[in-house]
């Protein structure tokens, strides 16, 4: 499956912190279904953190429970889920737990004492030390489960020892790990999954289990959201640009939508520079008008005038996917918008987000692209009306520069005029005296003669 830097905001080739790509496999079906994680040991020596904690994070963050099995090195999260998602995941970790907040390198350790309910970060890289900066729910494992502990020594033996001691509680299994294999303590040991170190396997007090259900009320799923765009910004560059246009589209989709949910569409150079990362920006605005236009699109494209204008400004191609995202609102409420097609399109050109190129080019092909032909060529001929005045518009506009260009060549022929009239005029008066003196001489000869 080959290897990604670990930490994969850095696109350097020979950036020398290298980590397996998760391989991830579902088993079972139904209620049963569960992804096993198959190299989460390999992924976990890479990053220098124990196998259990990213595992316990996706649990966390994907709201499932969790299985270790130490002796076969199954690391379990249950429900059905892609490798692709799980590695997203892990970047969000690797964010929180493995790289140094002050120099970004992952050699770092984690300082837990247990005592005092505190987790510190030491980089030996750059010296720095720290109590570590997140909150998240898996600083309450790694309390009860300290980086210290031994991974190998939560094998079979230890759980074997402490099955022991649970088959000798007079309640049986009621204490043991919820978290573990369906089948009852008689199974053999290669079949035991133990979640955490035996240590606190049989703690009548420990309520972790209880409580690891992942908040999911409005303000932590936006706050979530908000920490993992912030941890994977600059992340899967590469990986992106192999996807085809369709799954890029997709990424850009729900990006969108995620901002729109959540009311954070404000930042819109930051959605221009997503959709030219996945080299996808003259198609976005055919997304933008499937997110936020319905059949109040006269209000809405006031409100978002400034992010169309960040997408179309100057770019016909962009503005033409623009207008068939339109077809498309207007084909979903035709019976509202289908006889205001002429205001719509005005209203894009008042806005200076569509222009006359584009909306010529458009009407010149009737396309069946992106809705039925029949559904394009009515939209086209209500547009007719709107198209016919800006086509006479455009022409008397040009009538008009060209009436100003006449005007202009004659007034500067009527300038220079004059001036050469006064030069003429000066160099006859300059030689009138010696004409005059002439013929004054020769009217006197005449006279005399007489």
């Amino acid at each position: 499956m080959g290897s990604v830097n670990v930490n994969r905001g850095v696109s350097d080739a020979f950036y020398r912190y290298k980590m397996p790509r998760i391989q991830a496999k579902v088993e079972g079906k139904g209620n049963g279904i569960k992804t096993v994680i198959v190299n989460m040991v390999e992924v976990a020596k890479a990053i220098g953190r124990p196998a259990t904690y990213p595992t316990k994070f996706f649990g966390c963050e994907l709201g499932a429970q969790t299985q270790f099995d130490f002796k076969n090195e199954r690391f379990i999260v249950n429900g059905s889920h892609d490798a692709s998602k799980l590695q997203d995941l892990l970047d969000g970790f690797i964010r929180k737990y493995v790289l140094c907040p002050n120099c970004d390198n992952p050699e770092t350790e984690l300082l837990v004492n247990a005592k005092k309910g505190t987790i510190a970060q030491g980089c030996k890289a750059c010296g720095h030390h720290g109590m570590l900066e997140s909150n998240h729910k898996l600083n309450t494992y790694i309390l009860k489960n300290p980086p210290s502990l031994d991974p190998a020594a939560q094998g079979s033996s230890l759980t074997e020892g402490k099955r022991g001691k649970r088959s000798k509680k007079p309640n049986g299994d009621a204490n043991g790990d919820r978290s573990g294999s369906p089948e009852n303590d008689n199974t053999s040991t290669t079949d035991i999954v133990v979640e955490a170190p035996a240590k606190f396997a049989s703690d009548k007090d420990d309520d972790d289990d209880g409580n690891w259900a992942v908040d999911t009320t409005e303000e932590a799923v936006r706050a979530r959201l908000q920490d993992l765009t912030d941890g994977a910004k600059g992340m899967t560059i590469s990986e992106d640009l192999d996807k085809t246009e369709k799954e890029r589209m997709d990424i850009f989709y729900k990006l969108v939508k995620c901002r729109r949910d959540a009311g954070q569409l404000d930042n819109h150079k930051e959605l221009l520079a997503e959709a030219e990362r996945l080299e996808i920006k003259t198609k976005a605005p055919l997304i933008l008008a499937e997110l936020l236009f319905d059949q109040h699109i006269a209000a809405q494209v006031k409100k978002y005038r400034p992010l169309l204008l960040r997408f179309t400004h100057e770019d016909v191609k962009a503005q033409k996917y623009l207008i068939r995202g339109i077809e498309q609102i207007i084909a979903l409420h035709k019976d509202v918008l289908m006889s205001k097609v002429p205001g719509i399109l005005k209203l894009f050109y008042d806005y200076d987000i569509l222009e006359e190129k584009a909306l010529f080019e458009w009407a010149s092909k009737v396309s069946k692209k992106y809705v039925s032909k029949d559904l394009a060529q009515e939209i086209h001929d209500k547009a007719a009306p709107f198209l016919t005045w800006l086509k006479e518009a455009e022409e008397e506009e040009s009538e008009s520069d060209e009436e100003d260009d006449d005007l202009e060549i004659e007034y500067d022929d009527r300038a220079k005029q004059p001036l050469k009239e006064q030069q003429q005029q000066q160099k006859q008066q300059t030689q009138k005296p010696v004409v005059d003196d002439d013929s004054e001489e020769g009217d006197d000869v005449d006279i005399d003669a007489i």
